[in-house]
């Protein structure tokens, strides 16, 4: 898991390749194992493909979301407000499995923050619900977008570990 770790960097230019069903699946499932608070499972995932959706989910956040112009795939991960008080939680868990999971697969991944992020024409939130339909009780975390890297970064390594921040038994 610390090599996964190691290795697993932000990206946010992809090749033009479209990601196979089959792999797509894994992800997804990465996601749907991901622990629940009272193993509720809230969360929920909205998966598009469709390049003309994906731009406008671009336009769903003022700045960050340029991930999305050539990503071959964009995982909204959402979750039920009226099922879990602590849906923001259960859903970033399975954002990161997510990522995590594309990674041990070969590819790169950028989570695009939505909740409490603003729009041109207001909160990103409300422009994600209305793009994929999403019911107003469910909460919209992120967007994962997903594809084959087109950069390269840097692994991290020992030394990009800041151990000043690790406190035992008392801060």
């Amino acid at each position: 898991m610390l090599d996964l770790l190691f290795k697993r960097r932000t990206v946010r230019k992809f090749k033009e390749d479209k990601i196979d069903k089959d792999t797509i699946e894994k992800i997804i499932k990465a996601g749907l194992l991901a622990p629940s608070s009272k193993d509720k499972k809230p969360v929920e995932f909205v998966i598009v493909e469709d390049r003309d959706t994906m731009m406008r989910l671009g336009k769903c956040k003022s700045k960050g979301a340029n991930g999305l112009g050539t990503a071959a795939c964009a995982i909204a991960v959402i979750a039920d407000s009226d099922l879990s008080d602590v849906w923001i939680e259960d859903a970033s868990i399975a954002s990161i499995l997510i990522q995590l999971e594309a990674e041990a697969l070969g590819l790169g991944s950028v989570w695009i923050q939505m909740r409490k992020r603003q729009s041109d024409s207001g909160e990103s939130e409300t422009e994600v619900r209305k793009v994929l339909n999403i019911p107003e009780n469910y909460g919209v975390l992120s967007i994962v977008a997903l594809g084959y890297k087109d950069e390269e970064k840097p692994h991290y390594d020992e030394k990009n570990l800041n151990l000043s921040k690790v406190h035992f038994e008392k801060f």
